[in-house]
């Protein structure tokens, strides 16, 4: 188990890909800190991550959007478990519109989440991760943050700022040992593409060239990656992981 003793933060992780993630991370031996915007869905999560693979877990309510309760996440961990050793910022939501007709409340919610979300929990964990002088930030971009997509500016944008904060903080982080990446996926099956028609999930899968939607699994394996030994010589780097979509 190579995350064995180690303490995982991962935002947005009460389900869906960030649920996965957790799971993958406890499989490893890592304790688990849940954090979500619903405190009763993350401590249900956390509750059964705890029993399911015998390891310690913590659940915490937090809105990204606001640096007050990033703060309190990651004090709530160390009063807990005295390190953080890996964040996963993966809290994000969507807000779809065309440019056109997209509100500037649309804009401003999915920014605040996706991008601002990914600077408050970063410079939140980064005092506990210098003192380490280790630490890994594992960040969940998006394959419409390297190519685009109509109807998603404000995803696009924001997904396409991760992936330059992923970069500067690389940059920034280097002589403390913390190391800094990202994950791009493409079109992964939950239960949002579950709930897709058959022919709205085949033609997506034509996009791809290898012709299926990809599994939560194919993400946290990435991030379990990231996160372990093996990745000690990589940072500021972006892992594709969408079955070529964009190359």
């Amino acid at each position: 188990m190579k995350l064995k003793g180690q303490t995982a933060v991962i935002t947005g992780s009460a389900r869906g890909i960030g649920k996965s993630i957790a799971e993958a991370f406890a499989a490893q031996g890592a304790n688990i800190v849940i954090s979500d915007i619903s405190a009763e869905v993350s401590q249900a999560t956390a509750d059964e991550i705890k029993a399911k693979y015998n390891v310690e877990t913590l659940s915490v309510a937090a809105n990204v959007s606001k640096l007050s309760e990033c703060e309190n996440l990651m004090a709530k961990t160390l009063d807990k478990f005295s390190q953080i050793n890996i964040l996963i910022n993966n809290a994000g939501i969507t807000k779809d519109n065309l440019i056109l007709r997209m509100t500037e409340e649309e804009w401003d919610a999915v920014i605040s989440v996706n991008l601002k979300g990914v600077f408050n929990c970063t410079k939140a964990v980064t005092k506990a991760m210098f003192k380490q002088r280790s630490g890994r930030i594992i960040n969940i971009t998006s394959v419409v943050g390297l190519m685009g997509n109509a109807g998603q500016a404000n995803y696009s944008a924001s997904k396409g700022g991760v992936v330059a904060l992923t970069k500067t903080c690389a940059r920034e982080f280097s002589s403390r040992n913390v190391l800094v990446n990202a994950i791009a996926p493409g079109f992964i099956r939950t239960a949002m593409t579950d709930a897709l028609s058959e022919d709205v999930k085949q033609k997506l899968s034509q996009q791809i060239p290898l012709g299926r939607l990809g599994e939560v699994e194919d993400i946290s394996n990435a991030a379990i990656f990231l996160a372990g030994p093996e990745s000690s010589y990589i940072t500021g780097q972006v892992i594709s992981v969408n079955g070529g979509m964009y190359m």
